[in-house]
């Protein structure tokens, strides 16, 4: 569904990616994790086509973004901060935000609906906490019923039940078969949620590898406890 084919991204002498190669499908939920500044917003917003690389290329679908901007509207984005105009209201984010995608896509309200975003419509965007911020861009994320969903550091901010509210709607949109990318420095929210992992680290993909075999190498039944292990591996 996803693919990319060396990927290098440079920001004056910093290079960020380096030779990125990796292959993402239908029905996987994959975290991708990693230190601050190792790559993954500026390999998410290659994806999204937010940033472009120097070199290598991604293909969605098996055709290069390059030539086909209306990829973007099978994909959900939730940014770690969303940043809205400040002086619009809740109501008119979300009508505004219909109205670009222009989707005749049967909408999900589901999270709509579960976080009761009806009762706070009138609400300015300069006026929310940063929880609520996240709401609002997770309720817009899976709107418009896409393929994939990327979100980046979803919970960051939620309350213990709409954290739990967003979780149990991402397993139910893998089990749909959608793609899913999550990027968390929360590993301990990761094992019920993911079937991959991919590892960064300054600009290069440490591993990629299914969660079963992460665990199976690590001798650990924890997610978070299975990639500390697999970093102490000796390299080969």
């Amino acid at each position: 569904m996803i693919e990319a084919k060396n990927i290098c991204k440079r920001f004056g002498k910093l290079e960020v990616l380096k030779n990125i190669n990796l292959q993402f499908n239908k029905g996987e939920c994959i975290a991708l994790i990693g230190p601050n500044g190792c790559g993954k917003t500026t390999l998410i917003k290659s994806i999204l086509g937010m940033v472009l690389p120097n070199s290598g290329e991604i293909f969605f679908n098996q055709k290069s973004i390059k030539k086909d901007i209306n990829y973007r509207k099978h994909i959900g984005y939730m940014p770690q901060i969303g940043k809205y105009p400040e002086n619009m209201t809740i109501g008119q984010i979300i009508s505004m935000v219909k109205g670009i995608r222009n989707n005749a896509t049967l909408l999900d309200e589901s999270l709509y609906q579960q976080f009761e975003i009806d009762k706070i419509l009138q609400k300015r965007m300069s006026t929310l906490s940063g929880g609520t911020t996240q709401k609002v861009s997770a309720v817009l994320a899976f709107l418009f019923n896409p393929d994939v969903l990327i979100l980046d550091e979803p919970t960051a901010g939620l309350d213990p039940l709409a954290s739990e509210i967003l979780k149990e709607k991402i397993i139910a949109e893998k089990a749909k078969g959608k793609l899913v990318l999550i990027t968390s420095h929360l590993l301990s929210e990761l094992d019920d949620l993911v079937s991959q992992v991919m590892f960064m680290q300054e600009g290069n993909i440490v591993f990629h590898k299914t969660v079963e075999t992460l665990k199976k190498e690590a001798g650990v039944d924890k997610i978070s406890k299975a990639i500390i292990q697999v970093l102490k591996l000796p390299k080969v």
